[in-house]
C-alpha cells in the first residue's frame, strides 16, 4: 500500500512537480492550496507526511504545523516545509513550531525522493 502524502503550496506550478515526483516514486499525493485547505484536508483523511510551503495566503506554513500538532493523530506525522525561506531564523522558527525537515526551493526532484523515503519509507 502506497504511502499517503499532502502537498500544500500555493504556486500550481510547485504542486505540480511535487505531485509528479512523488507519484512516479510511488507515493499518494493529494494536494491543498494553502495552510486552510492543507488543514481541512489533514482533518478529513490521516496522511503519512505533510510536505507544505511556508508564505502562503490565508494561513501559512508555520500555523499550519502549528495547527497540525495540536491534532492527536499529528503529533508525530513527519511534515517537511519546503519553501523559499532558508535563513536560520526561519528554519529555528519551524522547528519550534515543530517542522521535521526543511527544503529549499526549487527543489531537486531526486532529493525530495530521497528525503520523503527517509522519513517516511
Amino acid at each position: 500500500m502506497s504511502k499517503n502524502v499532502l502537498a500544500i503550496d500555493d504556486s500550481a506550478s510547485i504542486r505540480q512537480m511535487v505531485n509528479f515526483t512523488l507519484k512516479s516514486a510511488g507515493y499518494s499525493v493529494v494536494d491543498a492550496v494553502d495552510g486552510r485547505d492543507g488543514l481541512a484536508r489533514a482533518k478529513s483523511q490521516q496522511f503519512d507526511l505533510v510536505l507544505t510551503d511556508q508564505n502562503m495566503p490565508r494561513m501559512d506554513g508555520l500555523a499550519l504545523i502549528r495547527a497540525l500538532r495540536e491534532i492527536p493523530s499529528y503529533q508525530r506525522t513527519p511534515i517537511l516545509m519546503l519553501t523559499t525561506e532558508s535563513s536560520d531564523e526561519m528554519k529555528s522558527q519551524g522547528r519550534a513550531a515543530g517542522a521535521t525537515g526543511w527544503m529549499v526551493k526549487p527543489f531537486d526532484p531526486l532529493k525530495l525522493i530521497e528525503v520523503v523515503r527517509k522519513v517516511i519509507g
